[in-house]
């Protein structure tokens, strides 16, 4: 297959994935201006924000001659669902024939996620499956294990350095063949960002910040005006409630999920039911970030993101009830990056300053 998949933060994984199956890869583009105001152009008026940047990524794609398309399914009531359905429409209206291959979870259908599976894995074995499998794995769990230490070291440390060994990990990252290599690599740039340690001060001295909300506006910096960073440059050492290593182990791998079952109930003191996407496993998130002892929860909400709005309306009251202060940030073409700037220095002042630490 001459195949592709949306671009969401590190692509990497799933370029490695699908490249040593044997498949053709097709890198997407990085979402910037000219794909959001295409996926504009070309989606309902009201769709989510994430709906409409994937649509202009898949028309940029389709310049390449890209016949397959790759992408995960929704959960619940969340209107992500719908996503590779209503793709298809509008490709197909634009004159683009091209197949859009859903991955749902197993816990849902294992039947349809096997089917997947032996239709993804091409001529290659089961064994050789496995070991790609165990081998993009290995390589999630090291992307996200160098970017958590990058997230605290980054607020204290020269940030130009730490995106520099940032980049190049990832550049190292895309040779990588086998899971043996993977851990070579891994090592390698944990043990370069060993020698900024020492600039973490006093347990007492340092701020912390949860990151929640939707996953595509949390996991793709491109959208969510570098977010992480703006955070680092004041200070602030940085979590997020998601990382692709979550996101496979609760929802690509059978017989797992638990973790997300336990954040989940935390989440149902304000969300009771199962409204679909992550709206009450981010409510459970914030709680947890209180319980370890977080300073702030920053809330990414997507304009049309349904579940986060639901989400939103309750976050005053999680906020009072658990002594956290909340800052839900509305992300959509419009969304400026001055303005988010003030808008997260400002919180970020108001912690510092009042302190909630010494009301704990």
């Amino acid at each position: 297959m001459r195949l592709s998949f949306p671009y969401m933060g590190p692509t990497i994984v799933y370029k490695k994935l699908f490249e040593l199956l044997g498949h053709d890869v097709v890198m997407p583009p990085k979402p910037n201006k000219e794909i959001i105001d295409l996926g504009v152009k070309y989606s309902p008026e009201f769709a989510c924000f994430p709906f409409k940047v994937i649509t202009g990524i898949y028309l940029k794609l389709m310049e390449k001659n890209v016949n397959t398309l790759v992408t995960s399914g929704g959960h619940g009531p969340c209107r992500a669902g719908y996503y590779g359905e209503v793709h298809k429409k509008i490709l197909k209206d634009l004159g683009y024939d091209v197949e859009i291959i859903v991955i749902d979870s197993p816990h849902d259908d294992y039947k349809y996620f096997y089917d997947i599976v032996k239709r993804l894995k091409g001529d290659s074995s089961w064994f050789k499956v496995a070991k790609v499998i165990k081998t993009i794995y290995d390589l999630t769990r090291a992307l996200d294990e160098i970017e958590k230490k990058i997230e605290v070291l980054r607020a204290y440390s020269d940030s130009g350095k730490i995106n520099r060994i940032w980049m190049d990990a990832q550049q190292d990252f895309y040779q990588i063949k086998s899971a043996a290599e993977v851990k070579e690599i891994k090592n390698k740039y944990l043990n370069k960002l060993e020698k900024f340690k020492t600039s973490i001060p006093p347990e007492n001295e340092r701020y912390r910040i949860g990151i929640i909300g939707e996953i595509y506006v949390v996991l793709e910096q491109s959208i969510n005006n570098q977010i992480e960073e703006k955070v680092n440059r004041f200070g602030f050492e940085v979590e997020r409630s998601q990382y692709l290593t979550d996101w496979v182990r609760d929802n690509a791998l059978p017989f797992t999920g638990k973790d997300l079952e336990e954040i989940e109930a935390k989440g149902e003191e304000f969300i009771e039911i199962e409204i679909g996407g992550h709206a009450r496993g981010n409510i459970g998130h914030a709680i947890d970030f209180k319980e370890k002892g977080f300073d702030g929860i920053i809330h990414l909400k997507p304009f049309g993101c349904l579940p986060e709005l639901v989400s939103q309306s309750v976050m005053d009251d999680l906020s009072e009830k658990y002594e956290i202060p909340v800052l839900t940030i509305s992300i959509d073409e419009q969304t400026a990056d001055a303005n988010v700037l003030t808008r997260v220095e400002a919180f970020l002042d108001m912690i510092k300053e009042k302190d909630y630490r010494e009301v704990m």
